[in-house]
């Protein structure tokens, strides 16, 4: 399983954090940054873009997080994640720079994820995706991690 991102994560506690949930992920979490590009808006996603889907195994199952993509419930992307690993293909997620993703990263894409509406740190989007898929995992397996009530 591959986390490809542009840009390049820096020592900190973002860092910390994400090393933590990847070292519960069972397969698990490999990182490959791509750089930052330069040139105009456009410039940038395309180069990025190109960087992306170059770093994917030909045969991945590519998951893009996109603003644009679906917005799932843990227990939902739980049982989504257990379909993409049925699929017996490599899991591939994307996470673009400050542009976006370019049109052939969506195109190529299997599946759009959107961690919600609102903007993240692309940094912390890596955390975030990190612990929802050691959540999902959590939950195939019936560990306690998630809890699904509410309170009163």
């Amino acid at each position: 399983m591959k986390l490809i991102a542009v840009g390049k994560m820096k020592a900190g506690p973002e860092r910390e954090l994400l090393d933590r949930y990847r070292q519960r992920l069972r397969p698990s979490l490999d990182i490959v940054e791509v750089p930052q590009a330069r040139g105009s808006p456009a410039e940038q996603k395309r180069r990025e873009g190109d960087a992306l889907l170059n770093a994917c195994a030909p045969n991945a199952f590519v998951v893009a997080l996109d603003e644009g993509g679906v917005q799932l419930s843990s227990l939902q992307l739980a049982e989504r994640y257990q379909e993409w690993q049925a699929s017996g293909r490599p899991l591939n997620f994307l996470i673009g720079g400050a542009e976006g993703l370019d049109s052939p990263v969506i195109q190529r894409a299997d599946a759009r994820l959107s961690l919600g509406k609102q903007t993240w740190p692309h940094m912390l989007v890596r955390v975030l995706l990190a612990e929802q898929l050691f959540r999902a995992q959590a939950i195939a397996s019936g560990h306690p991690y998630h809890r699904a009530g509410r309170p009163d």
